[in-house]
């Protein structure tokens, strides 16, 4: 659920030469697509070209990435962010620890605020790709859940684990949708906090 990044990590030191390799041919691959849907859209924009760009074969594509979407939409980063959600202190109420994460990687996205907002473009104007986004937030619902039941000491199958769970995806999916829905102006820490708020106390009173 976090926004995408256009490149890796800056410290690759400490992954072996493998996996510094695939995290390099992914973002080739990530860099290629968003070039290219820039100059020529997406529905123009192919698997073939998207192999050309970022040198590699259309096997190796495919192989990263099951789909096109999978390439626009793909971010590794949502399983460090799980960790860092239950690396917070125990005794710190669970929206708060939501709430820094979120706003910890809203930070960290704004170095790839064009991509950022290409995504959110993309999400709203094919139909292919936010089909694909709603497909892909049962595996962040899995992942979440987790999350939630190790911190609370409850069973991730538990129904209000659950409901909790698809309650945050779906109310940050909605955050997402609106700030794109309406030209990307609005900031982002904001909608989040006032997603949240909702999600803790219900509907504020409606303003005179």
């Amino acid at each position: 659920m976090t926004p995408v990044h256009s490149t890796p990590p800056a410290d690759l030191s400490q992954l072996g030469l493998r996996e510094r390799k695939k995290i390099k041919t992914r973002t080739a691959i990530r860099d290629a697509t968003y070039a290219l849907i820039e100059e020529q859209g997406y529905e123009a924009t192919t698997v073939e070209q998207i192999a050309e760009r970022a040198e590699v074969s259309p096997s190796t594509v495919f192989r990263y990435f099951p789909t096109k979407e999978d390439i626009v939409l793909t971010d590794e980063y949502d399983p460090v962010m799980l960790e860092e959600l239950l690396a917070r202190p125990a005794d710190e109420p669970w929206m708060e620890s939501v709430r820094h994460i979120l706003h910890r990687a809203l930070d960290v996205s704004a170095v790839d605020h064009e991509v950022t907002r290409l995504r959110a473009r993309l999400m709203i104007q094919v139909p292919a790709v936010r089909a694909r986004m709603m497909e892909s937030m049962s595996v962040t619902g899995r992942l979440l859940a987790g999350a939630i039941a190790e911190r609370t000491g409850r069973d991730a199958d538990d129904l209000e684990v659950r409901v909790q769970t698809m309650s945050l995806i779906g109310g940050l999916t909605e955050v997402y949708q609106y700030w794109a829905e309406n030209g990307m102006q609005d900031d982002l820490h904001g909608l989040t906090d006032r997603a949240l708020h909702v999600l803790e106390h219900g509907l504020p009173p409606k303003k005179p």
